[in-house]
């Protein structure tokens, strides 16, 4: 691992030795390409250089993270501990998903501002929903219902606002071979990860994008938006965790054309890595696997 460190040190993907554990930012995928009220791109930057800039988030758990909704309600559904959201009026302080209908200037220095209290009272607590009393964060506001989460990543053809177009492909199980990841930084194209598994690729034309498809969904990659790819996923299991009681990977794909109501997600320990925050959760038992959620 520490040879693997270094190697991504140097390549400079490492900005920070003191923060990179708590540079945990999840944007709105398609923002400023396709759809959302407004363009969070910029803020992703602008909130990454303010956590390097303070040393006291260093402090923060690794589990502790930041959402930047551009009003599509994709990301805020996933529970961030602390966010905004864009709403017709501007963007807004969200609190592990949920508007507290406090208006935002300075997104960067408000969301600073919020972790700092964190760390201030959290004690033991890892994550916000850990808190006694999340009203300590920001008093004075009622929390609004948790957003309905995302359950599937855009995938295929994605149409974006200046006549381009972006490819959303499902990559499955979360696993992208090195073969693959060349063929997508050949295109020379703009790359997003998303919190569901799946990788964008952005600003192509018709003729690029068509190419673009042609090679990679015969490499494994997933743009049927109907594939039953896009219903399981898993943690990483036996043999990469020690903590886990089952090859869940393997076990999931076998399952893939067992029919299922929503999405499953299978599990190595009581931990449940990875888990979604909507669907069916299946723990290893050792024997085989019984639901721990819902």
């Amino acid at each position: 691992m520490a040879a693997v460190a270094d190697a991504v040190a140097k390549a400079g993907l490492l900005p920070s030795a003191t923060h990179e554990r708590v540079r945990n930012i999840v944007a709105s995928p398609l923002s400023g390409r396709a759809g959302g009220l407004a363009d969070v791109r910029a803020w992703v930057g602008e909130l990454d250089a303010a956590i390097r800039a303070e040393p006291r988030l260093a402090e923060l758990g690794g589990r502790f993270w930041f959402g930047l909704d551009d009003g599509r309600a994709d990301v805020s559904g996933l529970g961030a501990d602390v966010g905004v959201q864009v709403f017709p009026d501007g963007p807004r302080l969200l609190l592990t998903g949920r508007d507290t209908g406090v208006r935002v200037a300075d997104v960067a220095e408000t969301l600073i501002e919020v972790a700092l209290r964190f760390v201030k009272i959290r004690e033991t607590a890892w994550r916000v929903t850990e808190l006694a009393d999340i009203g300590e964060l920001q008093s004075g506001v009622e929390l609004g219902p948790s957003v309905r989460p995302v359950t599937k990543t855009p995938v295929g053809w994605i149409p974006q606002d200046d006549s381009r177009v972006t490819l959303g492909a499902a990559v499955p199980l979360g696993v992208l071979p090195a073969r693959v990841a060349e063929c997508l930084a050949a295109i020379e194209a703009p790359l997003v990860i998303t919190p569901w598994r799946s990788v964008l690729i952005c600003d192509l034309d018709d003729a690029t994008a068509d190419a673009a498809l042609r090679v990679l969904a015969p490499l494994g990659l997933v743009f049927d938006e109907n594939s039953p790819w896009l219903n399981i996923s898993a943690c990483t299991g036996s043999p990469g965790c020690a903590h886990s009681a089952a090859d869940v990977r393997a076990d999931a794909a076998r399952s893939l054309n067992v029919e299922s109501a929503g999405h499953r997600h299978f599990v190595g320990c009581e931990r449940a890595c990875g888990s979604p925050p909507a669907g069916e959760v299946l723990v290893a038992t050792g024997g085989g696997y019984r639901r721990l959620r819902p």
